[in-house]
């Protein structure tokens, strides 16, 4: 029995539901990433013992399922997408905004699929979208290299934001502090291709790069299954 199918438990003496547990477990994650969930934490928030959760979960990987499944709410779309491109963009971009509001989410990116009901709607809209553009079989090699995309660039833009947070410097403070060492580097002659990235490329945000990166992996697409 997965952790879909297993009832709803009575919710005495402490009120106690699934949709309490999954929010209290998102808000330890939110605050203080995956490491901060376990069972006996979820508990103590809800006030509750620690066995009155295995009635609803039986392991932490489960419970890490349901906090996707509800994270993945944030990311169905609101209607039907205009298209197939519409479609996949909201997946990435909607899944990027997400995990900048649970920064958590880049660490279980990709692991499983998501077999809750708001993942299973996610991939039914974004699928609707390209039904009959191609066979079955090169529509799911379309989405699957779109979804390696965006959990690249999502999770190395995660992993920037924490490098960030632990050093203390910005991006550009960084650049600043490795500057004089980087110069001495590039000024040897060995590096003349990386030389004029530095020098001569175009400093861009992150939300610039990841839509740009983006529009690339969609163009590529179109021009694979000969789509407008």
């Amino acid at each position: 029995m997965t952790v879909w199918d297993r009832p709803e438990q009575p919710t005495r003496p402490v009120p106690l539901d699934r949709e309490r547990i999954v929010a209290a477990a998102v808000a330890l994650a939110d605050e203080g990433g995956l490491e901060a969930v376990s069972l006996r934490k979820v508990a103590a928030r809800l006030n509750a013992g620690p066995m009155r959760l295995y009635g609803f979960i039986s392991t932490k990987e489960e419970l890490f399922d349901l906090m996707v499944d509800e994270v993945q709410a944030e990311i169905l779309p609101d209607g039907r997408p205009a298209g197939w491109r519409e479609a996949l963009s909201d997946l990435a971009q909607g899944t990027r905004r997400a995990a900048l509001r649970h920064e958590w989410l880049a660490d279980l990116l990709g692991l499983r699929p998501a077999l809750g009901p708001n993942g299973l709607a996610v991939a039914e809209a974004t699928l609707a979208a390209l039904d009959g553009l191609a066979d079955i079989d090169t529509v799911m090699r379309a989405v699957e290299t779109v979804s390696a995309y965006f959990t690249g660039a999502i999770r190395r833009e995660i992993t920037n934001l924490r490098a960030e947070r632990a050093t203390g410097l910005s991006k550009h403070e960084w650049q600043r502090a490795s500057g004089p060492y980087l110069t001495r580097m590039l000024a040897t002659g060995r590096f003349p291709a990386l030389s004029k990235a530095v020098y001569d490329g175009t400093d861009v945000d992150t939300e610039t790069s990841f839509a740009t990166g983006l529009d690339w992996v969609l163009d590529a697409v179109a021009a694979r299954l000969d789509l407008p």
